[in-house]
């Protein structure tokens, strides 16, 4: 018996300890008074889908004149098992709103941040406790949530012009009361697209101190955001505040792009943007844009630092590719323009060989250039092939193989020079060559006869010296589109082509292309498939 009263009792002990633990209610969200506790609530932005019966807490002073109602979640576990809703005001407990008079006409906000247009409406709710906050806004998010100030009315109407408009209608429509001690006006914005946005435009209106210093802080991509709002709002403080210090500053390119898009939804005042304006449009940009391509080009063909050019080089064909971020929207390069500098830089080349073979006097030429003639018949060379590179890209490269087949005078003076120069010549054709092969270039008929017929040859003399000197040639690469390239030809020509191969490649195995995979081809096509043909016309 002594040991079940002994158990009873214990069992007892740890009902009492367990129930008392759950018998007086969590205590009151009244600690969010204290002083102490009250910044976590002013730093709450958002509430999930509010409770139609939810109510919100009493205003809160704060330094800067502005009140943040936060809602907290009615609703607390009591006991296990059990929700019960309880009051979650932390001072006192107002109750339901009265049903609204009918609204006003709405005004249209003038920001096109919100996707529907954002209707705001002012109401007259009882209020016997405001003294200083006056107008309750209320924020609707987009995508769900709100957000609710208790403003002033004095700040709000010197700071925006939209917000005075509908103060003012609020106030006449109550017979020109302008007590704000028995009445709060409420507005109401639905559709907010970001509500700690709008929340920090409105807090600019009561900054102390000069604005630019908090926009310092938030940054350039949040402020351009505080700009569309204040736009929207009409709040001509926080737009000259945040146009002055995104002037003032350096921009991203996302953060460029997006100032770009909002200066084409929104209209400011000339004087004020001139300067944001003058970093994000340049006038006649088409032109100026065609005229500055076609000095660079120009300018890079005749730079003399080996070094420069090069670097120079990869960044403008990086620019004016079709694949490049900077191309879009832009006006196509002037084809005649290209063409200009590669003529310029044939005469050039013409004029080197002119002198490398002696029909010219180069004395001159060497003492103003210094360099030797290998390495200037090298660099016009370069220019002629980066200038291909960028008529390939753009598809503009068929002119081009009727002018390098007509170089007769290149071509009279090809045998005539020093191998170790002349083979640079060859470099342009395998260029062509590689383009038609790898069907990067289309011309007619006639343009791949003629320059197959022109550079044929001195390709093979050369192929020995493009084998030593790459400079960044794939040698595979051109033996597969050279063989390729004669196998468009009409077969009457690729028999004269192919039979010249032929007897160059029995002699020069090591420093002559190996065509024997489009030997093969022409071969069949030729005699196997054209008896075929013969014999089938004869039936």
């Amino acid at each position: 018996m002594d040991d079940i009263s002994r158990r009873k009792q214990l069992m007892s002990s740890r009902r009492r300890s367990w129930c008392c633990s759950f018998t007086d209610p969590p205590s009151s969200p009244e600690s969010f008074s204290n002083p102490k506790l009250s910044k976590p609530l002013q730093k709450l932005d958002t509430f999930s889908k509010p409770n139609s019966n939810s109510v919100p807490s009493s205003p809160q002073s704060t330094k800067s004149g502005l009140s943040l109602v936060g809602r907290i979640d009615p609703r607390r576990i009591l006991s296990p098992g059990r929700v019960s809703p309880i009051d979650s005001s932390p001072i006192q407990q107002l109750g339901p709103a009265p049903a609204p008079p009918p609204p006003p006409a709405a005004a249209q906000m003038r920001s096109q941040s919100f996707r529907a247009p954002a209707q705001v409406r002012a109401e007259s709710v009882s209020s016997s406790e405001c003294n200083v906050f006056d107008v309750r806004l209320n924020l609707r998010g987009k995508r769900g949530g709100g957000l609710v100030l208790e403003l002033s009315s004095e700040v709000l109407s010197s700071n925006s012009e939209l917000f005075a408009g509908l103060i003012g209608e609020y106030r006449k429509s109550n017979n020109g009361s302008s007590s704000s001690g028995s009445k709060m006006c409420r507005i109401e914005v639905p559709e907010v697209e970001n509500l700690s946005v709008f929340r920090e435009a409105i807090e600019l209106m009561f900054e102390d101190d000069d604005i630019t210093k908090r926009l310092f802080r938030i940054g350039v991509y949040r402020v351009i955001d505080v700009l569309e709002v204040s736009a929207g709002i009409m709040f001509t403080k926080g737009v000259l505040s945040c146009l002055k210090y995104l002037e003032a500053v350096p921009w991203t390119e996302e953060e460029e792009e997006k100032l770009r898009n909002l200066f084409t939804r929104f209209k400011f005042d000339e004087a004020t943007t001139r300067d944001i304006l003058a970093r994000l449009y340049l006038l006649d940009s088409v032109d100026s844009q065609q005229n500055l391509s076609r000095q660079l080009v120009s300018s890079i063909t005749t730079c003399t630092d080996a070094n420069a050019r090069h670097e120079l080089k990869l960044l403008v064909k990086g620019l004016l590719c079709r694949s490049s971020v900077y191309e879009k929207g832009h006006h196509d390069l002037n084809k005649e323009d290209i063409y200009g500098v590669c003529r310029s830089c044939l005469c050039s080349l013409v004029s080197l060989f002119e002198e490398a073979t002696g029909n010219i006097s180069h004395q001159k030429t060497v003492k103003e250039t210094g360099k030797p003639m290998i390495e200037r018949v090298s660099r016009q060379v370069d220019n002629i092939n980066w200038l291909l590179d960028i008529l390939l890209d753009r598809q503009m490269a068929e002119d081009f193989v009727d002018i390098w087949a007509e170089q007769g005078e290149l071509l009279k003076m090809h045998g005539d020079t020093s191998p170790m120069v002349r083979y640079e010549l060859s470099r342009v054709s395998a260029i062509l060559f590689v383009a038609m092969g790898t069907r990067k270039l289309q011309c007619r008929s006639e343009s791949r006869s003629g320059l197959l017929q022109a550079w044929f040859g001195p390709m093979l003399l050369d192929f020995g010296w493009l084998q030593r000197c790459r400079k960044g040639l794939d040698i595979k690469s051109l033996e597969e589109a050279l063989g390729q390239t004669l196998l468009t030809l009409p077969l009457k020509q690729q028999y004269m082509l192919f039979m010249e191969w032929f007897r160059y490649f029995s002699k020069h195995s090591t420093d002559c292309p190996n065509l024997s995979k489009a030997f093969q081809i022409w071969w069949r096509r030729s005699f196997l498939r054209g008896s075929e043909t013969s014999a089938i016309e004869s039936r």
